[in-house]
């Protein structure tokens, strides 16, 4: 093992080391490149893969087709990243963080050289891994998990190299079903097992219910109350089916959708502070709790859930790009801060759109809070307007306040976005009845008089006058 050449400790400027060279690592590194040049600052960045800067929102849209060009995910290559000044190493995997000497061991993929280099202030994002079952042939070819470029270009390889047209997904959340969806549209038979009552289980059921009917609709097999306990596999060592203890499916590809975890194995063995969830606790300004040069975002963190008041894992990009320009711009000097989240995310299955925000029914009882829930259907725009489509719209609303506690939205053209709204009134504390003096835009290519989100508002303020305590 040979120290690195930049190792020194008589550097007359600071040295940032980023172990990540996704969204959260690489919004730090050009953030506090944009606040201090290189003659004040040196950053240096460790990516393992091959990639950097990239939407791993997109990888199902790039399966299914409708991304034509994987380059076309890409934000910023790792040549521009160099071009500010940036020592971006690819292919090269931080193994260990040594926090008492404040110094890093990577290892180059390619050569298998490893080094250690020093740094004045580290961020760590290295992102969140695919849950792979511990079941036999889970690591069978043919079995992808997809979280990265990497794991879609494998994925697609093998759909390439496949005669087979049989696609078992497992699981049946934002991954399972987007993929289920990209399957489809490549021409695969789709089976989807999962373990949940309904699919997307972000929805409280009777809203996922609505997500099933729509996949059986695209000609998606839905397998529900199904735990997997093994996948088959042939003579060749490949996959060849997913078994439950009822059923098997032939399957030529497998894709996991089960969730993923936050991948905090060097933070664990470095001893940084680890939450319920896996993921790495930070301060307001994301600086690992304890650890004043030490930050941390993306994938791999917890954050404050502002509705609950609980910290919860959340695996968005939206939040790793944010928690990148807070980093970056503590690191560089300024001051900035990440309050928290309310839970929001949105998908699509076809054209059915599928949006969330604040709490579910489970998490308000895990919570311990009481509160009325409401359903309403209404229409993307008004009744007489062509192409009006219906959309359903959950609310929930804690009783003796009022205050809005969470929404779901399943419904066609214009559904999933109208979350947006929700979130804003969510981030702010309102109250339902607040909401219901939104002075939202209207027009009837657009709306109907009284929004969708507001007719819940207007119902949960009367359940909540109904039962007050």
């Amino acid at each position: 093992m040979t120290m690195s050449r930049t190792s020194g400790t008589d550097r007359a400027k600071e040295r940032l080391v980023v172990i990540g060279g996704d969204a959260a690592g690489m919004s730090a590194a050009s953030q506090a490149r944009r606040l201090r040049g290189p003659d004040e600052l040196e950053i240096v960045a460790f990516e393992r893969g091959h990639f950097t800067s990239y939407s791993a929102c997109g990888i199902p849209y790039w399966v299914g087709g409708d991304v034509p060009e994987r380059n076309q995910l890409i934000a910023r290559t790792p040549e521009e990243h160099r071009e500010r000044a940036i020592d971006l190493r690819m292919r090269t995997e931080v193994t260990g963080i040594d926090v008492a000497g404040a110094r890093v061991r990577s290892r180059d993929l390619e050569s298998g050289a490893e080094e250690w280099t020093s740094y004045d202030k580290l961020v760590i994002a290295t992102g969140a891994r695919p849950i792979r079952p511990d079941l036999p042939g889970a690591d069978a070819p043919g079995v992808h998990g997809v979280q990265t470029l990497d794991d879609g270009q494998a994925l697609l390889d093998t759909l390439a190299a496949t005669e087979g047209r049989r696609a078992v997904v497992v699981g049946a959340g934002y991954i399972g079903v987007e993929m289920a969806e990209a399957l489809i549209n490549r021409g695969y038979e789709v089976t989807v097992v999962n373990r949940g009552k309904e699919p997307m289980s972000t929805l409280d059921p009777d809203m996922g219910r609505l997500v099933h009917t729509a996949m059986e609709g695209l000609g998606i097999i839905m397998v529900n109350d199904a735990e997997v306990t093994k996948l088959l596999t042939g003579e060749d060592g490949r996959v060849r089916a997913v078994a439950t203890e009822d059923a098997e499916y032939p399957a030529d590809v497998v894709v996991l959708g089960i969730g993923v975890h936050p991948e905090t194995t060097l933070a664990k063995a470095a001893g940084l502070p680890l939450g319920d969830h896996g993921g790495l606790l930070t301060d307001l300004a994301m600086r690992v709790r304890g650890h004043e040069n030490i930050w941390a975002g993306g994938d791999c963190v917890e954050v404050l859930d502002l509705v609950s008041g609980r910290e919860r894992h959340i695996a968005l990009g939206t939040h790793a790009n944010k928690h990148g320009q807070v980093i970056g711009s503590n690191v560089g000097g300024g001051y900035a801060t990440f309050p928290g989240v309310v839970g929001t995310a949105v998908s699509k299955v076809c054209d059915l759109e599928i949006a969330r925000t604040g709490l579910r029914e489970k998490d308000a009882h895990r919570a311990g809070l009481q509160f009325e829930t409401v359903t309403v259907e209404s229409t993307s725009r008004a009744g007489y307007y062509p192409n009006a489509a219906l959309m359903t719209v959950k609310m929930l609303a804690e009783r003796r306040t009022g205050r809005l506690l969470g929404v779901q939205i399943v419904g066609r053209e214009g559904a999933a976005k109208r979350v947006d709204i929700a979130a804003v009134a969510l981030t702010a504390s309102m109250t339902v009845e607040q909401m219901t003096a939104l002075d939202l835009g209207y027009a009837p290519p657009f709306s109907p008089v009284w929004d969708p989100v507001l007719v819940a508002a207007r119902k949960a303020v009367a359940a909540v006058r109904r039962n007050p305590a």
